[in-house]
């Protein structure tokens, strides 16, 4: 029931995947709401279909977190669609949850429902950008769960990357870079001068130092670490970059006949591009540090991007992303 245009276009997206993947899906929400969205974009019948051959189920809860709404809104209603659908994950009900609503509202949802990994102190919200090589995106993390942190976590949300992109990204041994202002090792801030000496001496991870913002997107490295303030800007700067660049380069295509011609030439390049950078094509990010897949979805999201995310969480599930996860617990950094 989450996101801006919620619950027709999660509703669309939800039945275009179960075409797409091999899911079941249990649609959480108020189901006189789920119906009559279901009619007025004449998905009902297909819904029906769909809930007959037992692929879709409809879950009822009561009302939504609201998007301007505080996170802590999850403790003292139980019966929110997210808390209903994060409780079918902690009874293996469900293998993964997906919410396009209230971020805030989500996280704390899954640490009170699903609780934290045990030695991970704070969890971390995992996105996946595009890179020169269109085969090989780079994770960072975090994205914006943890504006404030500290030497430790950021430690955390690498080795926690590090498993993801192993397991989804089929990556043997993953480059971690530190998102910093300089390559030097003394460069930084208090929190990057620490960050670096703890992951410069954690075995488990191929650390190849210092990223600066240039190299991010160059492919050089497979995971990159950061606190949320830095990642989140990093992210939103990223969602903007796909539409400007059309932009541009549609301004100064040459005007007239020679101009549509050239656009017509130029179309497919500029489908694929905008496809490359579009976050619509990414859908969503892996809440990381959680007992459980959750996968956090752009509030703005339309069917194409839940399509997305639901790929994701079903790509984390396939690949056994939780047991790795768990493993991770016995490593002493986590145990110290």
């Amino acid at each position: 029931m989450g996101g801006d245009h919620a619950p027709g276009p999660i509703l669309e997206g939800c039945l275009d995947a179960i075409q797409r993947f091999p899911i079941n899906i249990k649609f959480v929400g108020q189901i006189e709401k789920i119906n009559e969205a279901s009619k007025k974009i004449g998905l009902y019948e297909l819904m029906e279909k769909e809930i007959q051959n037992s692929r879709f189920e409809l879950v009822a809860s009561g009302s939504p977190i609201g998007m301007n709404e505080e996170a802590t809104a999850v403790r003292k209603r139980k019966e929110a669609s997210i808390n209903v659908a994060m409780n079918l994950v902690k009874n293996n009900e469900a293998k993964a949850v997906y919410s396009a609503g209230n971020s805030g509202a989500l996280m704390a949802s899954a640490i009170f429902r699903i609780g934290r990994l045990k030695g991970i102190d704070r969890p971390a919200i995992g996105a996946l950008f595009p890179t020169r090589d269109q085969s090989r995106p780079v994770l960072v993390l975090d994205v914006g769960a943890n504006t404030d942190c500290k030497p430790n976590y950021l430690l955390q949300f690498a080795l926690l990357g590090n498993i993801y992109a192993k397991d989804v990204l089929q990556i043997d041994s993953p480059k971690i870079g530190l998102l910093n202002i300089g390559e030097e090792d003394c460069k930084g801030n208090e929190l990057s001068l620490q960050t670096f000496k703890l992951l410069s001496k954690e075995k488990d991870l191929n650390f190849l130092g210092n990223c600066e913002g240039r190299d991010v997107l160059s492919g050089e490295f497979d995971v990159v670490v950061c606190d949320g303030f830095t990642g989140n800007v990093l992210l939103k700067f990223l969602e903007s970059v796909g539409g400007v660049l059309l932009d541009i380069l549609k301004s100064e295509l040459p005007r007239g006949r020679r101009g549509k011609v050239g656009s017509a030439f130029l179309k497919s390049n500029l489908m694929r591009i905008k496809k490359r950078l579009d976050h619509a094509e990414h859908g969503g990010a892996l809440l990381l540090g959680v007992n459980g897949i959750c996968v956090i979805g752009h509030g703005s999201s339309k069917s194409l991007s839940v399509v997305s995310a639901l790929r994701l969480a079903h790509s984390a599930v396939n690949h056994d992303v939780m047991e790795h996860l768990i493993q991770l617990q016995k490593l002493p950094v986590l145990n110290s």
